[in-house]
């Protein structure tokens, strides 16, 4: 039969284990916790730069294509406007049956000016915020059935919602990047191109019927890269998809959910 003191000594020890276990257990969980929170900050911290990195990179295209957009504009669509102008006066002077040529050179020069600022306004991203997404890809997919190089499609469906401007220009950034790869690559005679609105985001897909490409030879490509990356920057779903001989996919999800504060 244990003594009292005993009794006593050993309900001693076992109070003192269980406070020893019950402080390993709580250093443990504090610890872990405070890990966890380093870790997470030090992902926060990191995905902060990288959207800085890319919104800076992203800035800097824009500023270089509004410039590009003025030269066109300013400079060249000048030039061509005078080279109009003096082939007016030209014509005046010459004999009924030269004048022919003369009209189709001006006619040429015409349709040059217009297509240079066709083009100077699809770079400036001041005139693309100003109209809008659906706008800006109306003119672009209108501008290619002029020059005659692919024929497209639009359809439009749902009510318009509004969205801030800098995402109008991020979204028609990344339809132009891939407009431009199905005309100098897919070999496509075709491209179709939805835009669905509805209450809770924007759903846009386009798709050519090109040669298609292998998508795993091309994942450091940086017209592919810059895509994702603007995708990236609105938080919008971003999906490509192709095949050899099956042409290629995009698919953009935009959501509307918290944008009206923007």
């Amino acid at each position: 039969m244990l003594s009292k003191e005993e009794i006593l000594l050993i309900i001693y020890f076992v109070l003192v284990i269980l406070l020893l276990t019950a402080f390993v257990i709580l250093f443990f969980v504090i610890y872990q916790r405070r890990k966890n929170k380093l870790l997470e900050e030090k992902f926060e911290a990191k995905q902060r730069f990288e959207r800085e990195i890319s919104q800076s990179r992203l800035e800097m295209q824009e500023q270089t294509l509004k410039n590009v957009g003025w030269e066109l504009h300013d400079n060249i669509g000048q030039l061509l406007s005078v080279a109009n102008m003096q082939l007016n006066i030209f014509s005046k002077n010459l004999p009924e049956a030269e004048k022919t040529s003369v009209l189709e050179i001006k006619e040429t020069v015409a349709s040059s000016l217009q297509e240079v600022r066709s083009l100077s306004k699809s770079l400036n991203n001041q005139v693309i915020g100003y109209a809008g997404l659906v706008v800006s890809v109306e003119n672009e997919l209108e501008r290619f059935q002029r020059m005659g190089v692919i024929e497209t499609q639009l359809e439009i469906t749902g009510e318009r919602q509004e969205i801030p401007q800098q995402h109008s220009i991020i979204l028609f950034r990344i339809l132009q990047e891939f407009f431009a790869n199905v005309i100098k690559h897919a070999k496509a005679s075709a491209l179709e191109v939805h835009i669905a609105f509805t209450s809770e985001e924007i759903i846009i897909t386009a798709k050519d019927n090109g040669q298609g490409f292998d998508l795993e030879e091309v994942q450091k490509n940086s017209g592919l890269f810059n895509m994702e990356s603007r995708a990236a920057l609105i938080q919008t779903k971003f999906k490509l998809e192709s095949a050899m001989g099956a042409g290629t996919f995009l698919s953009l999800r935009y959501s509307l959910m918290g944008q009206q504060d923007e």
